[in-house]
């Protein structure tokens, strides 16, 4: 039978090298955060990528190492799915396959070009350092578990208030490619520029870490966390339930503004003015900043909205950037035919985008910059012409499940912080909620799966990072000297295969 020796290639040890690579890369991510072993893992995959004869046999083994990295990074991807496992548990393998095995096509199309243009390790890192710049804007983008993430909590991360996290994530990726090189020459030369390299990343992390922050602003912030579990959320039994919990919790104990996760008024705007006029006299003198929906005409949206004292919406923020299948569904009417309509939109087709990042003035607390939750995956969206006083993430996490997803989404809002020196508020519906300084360090938190509520002075701001002034040029530059390097790598052997020829042809 023919699929024998397919399945036999398939499951060959060199492609079960790379799988256990791909594996490894993902244990740097949280909640484990095992960044030696995620580096372990990396170096694994320039080895395998190195031993390819082909450039097609070095596709299948970058399509294999990220299909493991993004296999065990998203294991939280089956949780929407369980809400309703009736309904939906039975397209768990398709959305897992589909999702890790897309993402892994750009590792794929990395390995297979370097390969192919015969670029050396150079042109691999180009690649890959580029193939990840494309995860992240291609149809939509979806950065999520890039490599670069492993050095949370580690001093290299505060490398990405320089250049970034993709410009991280190439940098880690050299690292990993000048490990492999001195395992394959045995050159000492080679591994001391990998220890250099690395003593430079954690030198600058340390450095940076030794500065003190600046003084926290004279206002605080409650954080809300009224922990509706997804599949309670929109119970009309249960839903007035999460109502008086979050009212009961935000009590503003000193605090200037109380903020309330993402979609936690259960009613949209038109028909909520009796519910904020509540909450803006539950939490006097304060003011609140709540997560709704919002209806004009035929369009929805997900919604934050400032509360003034007179429980009037002082300032919206409509969310811009989507969750493709989750928020909104492309082609609708085609895919309404085999049953797929969006998860977080209550089975409907849908949100539709607001128009773009804009900072909310919260008063005296400052300028915020809000972001509904999978907003603060994306770098990008971090750019506005004014500069905010902070970020502001609300979010609903209880689709993510309580392993990973949560984990490595408060682990992303803290990038965000390093990289454009603010202070991030995170309201999250079931947590992890957190106050977060410009290092990315956690001031104070409410534990995952718990009600409650913490107040905590609003960390204060650190200067304009080099990142936010002057977004991928970092990264490009980067990638143009690896891409010059890799072409000379090329020509250098082309150069010396041609002078064996000759020599052959003589003798």
């Amino acid at each position: 039978m023919r699929v024998i020796p397919v399945l036999r290639r398939g499951f060959a040890p060199p492609r079960l090298f790379a799988l256990a690579a791909g594996v490894l890369v993902a244990l740097g991510q949280a909640p484990l955060s095992a960044w030696p072993l995620a580096l372990t893992g990396l170096v694994m995959a320039v080895l395998s990528w190195s031993e390819a004869l082909t450039a097609g046999e070095a596709a299948w083994r970058g399509w294999t190492v990220g299909f493991g990295a993004f296999l065990m990074s998203l294991t939280w991807l089956v949780n929407p799915f369980l809400v309703d496992p009736v309904r939906h548990a039975g397209m768990i393998p398709f959305a897992l396959f589909f999702m890790c095995g897309g993402l892994a096509l750009f590792w794929a199309l990395a390995f297979y070009a370097a390969k192919r243009l015969r670029l050396g390790l150079p042109g691999l890192v180009a690649f890959w350092g580029l193939a990840e710049l494309a995860r992240g804007h291609l149809f939509t983008g979806f950065p999520w578990a890039m490599p670069g993430y492993i050095w949370l909590d580690q001093a290299p991360a505060q490398l990405a208030s320089l250049i970034g996290p993709y410009a991280l994530t190439a940098l880690t990726f050299a690292w990993a490619a000048l490990v492999a090189r001195a395992v394959l020459r045995r050159s000492g030369l080679t591994g001391g520029a990998a220890l250099i390299l690395m003593i430079l990343a954690y030198g600058y992390g340390w450095a940076r870490l030794s500065q003190p922050l600046p003084q926290d602003r004279p206002q605080s912030i409650r954080v809300v966390q009224p922990n509706a579990p997804q599949r309670e959320k929109w119970d009309p039994e249960l839903v007035w339930t999460f109502y008086e919990r979050a009212l009961r919790l935000s009590a503003p104990e000193g605090a200037d503004l109380v903020i309330w996760p993402e979609t936690s008024v259960s009613v949209p705007l038109w028909a909520a003015d009796p519910y904020l006029t509540e909450i803006a006299q539950n939490v006097s003198p304060a003011r609140a900043i709540v997560g709704l929906n919002r209806v004009e005409g035929y369009q929805g949206y997900n919604s934050a909205v400032l509360v003034g004292h007179d429980g009037q919406p002082q300032e919206i923020y409509d969310k811009h950037h989507l969750v493709p299948f989750g928020e909104y569904m492309p082609m609708p009417a085609l895919l309404e035919r085999i049953g797929l309509r969006a998860f977080t939109a209550q089975e409907g087709y849908g949100y539709s985008a607001g128009p773009g990042p804009r900072l909310i003035d919260t008063g005296g607390t400052g300028l915020a910059l809000p972001l509904i939750c999978y907003e603060a995956i994306f770098p990008r969206d971090l750019r506005t012409d004014e500069r905010p006083d902070w970020l502001l993430q609300m979010t609903n996490d209880a689709w993510f499940g309580t392993f990973s997803g949560p984990q490595q989404a408060l682990a992303q809002a803290r990038f965000r912080a390093i990289e454009t020196g603010l202070p991030m508020v995170r309201a999250a519906n079931t947590g992890i909620s957190a106050v977060i300084d410009a290092h990315g360090d956690i001031r104070v938190a409410i534990p995952l799966g718990t009600s409650g509520a913490v107040t905590s002075t609003l960390p204060g701001a650190l200067p304009k990072t080099l990142y936010m002034r002057y977004g991928e040029t970092a990264l490009l530059g980067l990638l143009t000297l690896l891409m010059v390097s890799g072409l000379s790598v090329s020509r250098l052997g082309t150069g010396q295969g041609q002078r064996d020829r000759r020599t052959r042809k003589t003798d």
